[in-house]
């Protein structure tokens, strides 16, 4: 019997080992770690973002940063319809919420994690952990593969080992072509006295622009106890990984809280001055802000609170709402979710053939997950990328 060898317990290397022939190929799964599947056991504040619930190819690589080409075959041989498919087929129910990320109706990665637990072993799947592995060697049409704990021979490697630094340069010593790996998904560090004390303070939509390198983005916006979070500058993080590597993490980004035009939020501010024209400024409730938010907006416009609105400046409504929707912060430094962390970077995509997930230059060597040059912005793509890759490669082997 042949035997396969995935390096990497998390979401592809599982997904792969579930949907593999057993009857064709003895599969052992070897993780350095303790514990297999653990960015599965974090994904979504612990409920696992299973994939998202964009089922056209041509819409759903538009997530993709890096990669999004070659995703769109991969996607039309299986995608988010069949990931929703293939885990009810094995009786776990999965549900979609208003913003279209798809997690488990027990609300709890748990149940992902068991139901791949489950499958491999009904196929008999043997999961070594502590396992790490050291090198990699080709030998004929066979593969030696040198852990801390032993050597394992093996026909056919599925390479699923995540980002990590060592997993990437075992690979590259095996003549893979890189692209260096830099952090994608990630929050930027601010110290302002506009945001001071008001962590967990959120905005439904803004807008996140970095002028220097002429892109935007909108989205959810939070404020946190080191700066700014939330879908806008995750989003932006992961489109301009690279080009915020080369900054190294030192810039001004502009930001528009109310998502309205200059024009539109003077227009509010003017209609409402004239309709409760006694009102203080404290009390007056003219944007769709938190009172918290509004307070510290008239404390660094240095407006006094108790002063009535029909007294308010043109000067003043001007510096009041250049605050609101195009607020200049100094970026300096990032804060990456670590159990979550995802990195643009990787094995470069000249190298693999999207019919399959094979290496070009090796023979019997796949490779899935983030290990790749692939990454996604928040909510379930990275998972589906890893998904759809696993699944190609066990087509491909049950196929032979």
């Amino acid at each position: 019997m042949k035997q396969i060898i995935i390096i990497g317990g998390g979401a592809a290397g599982f997904f792969c080992a579930a949907n593999l022939d057993e009857t064709k190929y003895k599969i052992t799964i070897l993780e350095q770690n303790s514990d297999v599947l653990q960015k599965v056991k974090v994904s979504g504040g612990g409920r696992c973002n299973v994939t998202h619930a964009c089922f056209d190819p041509r819409e759903l690589v538009r997530f993709y940063p890096r990669g999004n080409k070659e995703l769109l075959s991969v996607f039309s041989k299986f995608q988010p319809g069949d990931t929703m498919d293939w885990f009810d087929q094995r009786k776990v129910s999965l549900k979609i919420e208003n913003d279209n990320r798809i997690f488990p109706e027990s609300n709890s990665s748990q149940t992902i994690i068991d139901v791949f637990l489950q499958e491999t072993a009904r196929k008999k799947v043997e999961i070594k952990t502590k396992h790490s592995v050291k090198e990699i060697r080709k030998a004929g049409d066979q593969y030696t593969v040198i852990t801390n704990s032993g050597e394992f021979i093996a026909d056919y490697i599925i390479y699923t080992t995540g980002s990590s630094p060592k997993s990437l340069k075992i690979i590259e010593s095996l003549g893979f072509k890189m692209v260096p790996p830099v952090p994608s998904l990630f929050t930027f560090n601010i110290k302002d006295e506009l945001l001071q004390d008001l962590a967990g303070t959120s905005f439904e939509q803004a807008e996140i622009s970095i002028p220097q390198l002429k892109t935007e983005e909108n989205g959810p916006l939070l404020i946190t106890h080191w700066g700014l979070s939330g879908p806008a500058i995750l989003k932006i993080s992961a489109w301009e990984a690279v080009s915020l590597a080369h900054l190294n993490y030192n810039f001004e980004i502009e930001v528009n809280f109310l998502s309205e035009s200059i024009e539109e939020a003077t227009a509010a501010f003017l209609e409402y001055k004239q309709s409760n024209p006694k009102k203080t400024i404290a009390q007056s409730r003219i944007f769709s802000i938190t009172n918290r938010f509004w307070q510290r907006i008239l404390e660094v416009s240095r407006i006094n609170p108790n002063k009535q609105v029909a007294h308010i400046s043109g000067k003043e409504m001007e510096t009041i709402i250049a605050a609101l929707c195009k607020k200049k912060f100094r970026v300096s430094g990032k804060s990456t979710f670590k159990d979550e962390f995802v990195t643009a970077g990787g094995v470069d995509l000249k190298e693999v053939n999207f019919k399959n997930m094979s290496s070009k230059n090796l023979s019997h060597f796949y490779l899935a997950g983030e290990v790749l040059n692939i990454d996604a912005v928040t909510g379930g793509f990275n998972f589906q990328a890893c998904w759809s890759e696993a699944w190609l490669i066990a087509q491909d082997l049950n196929h032979l």
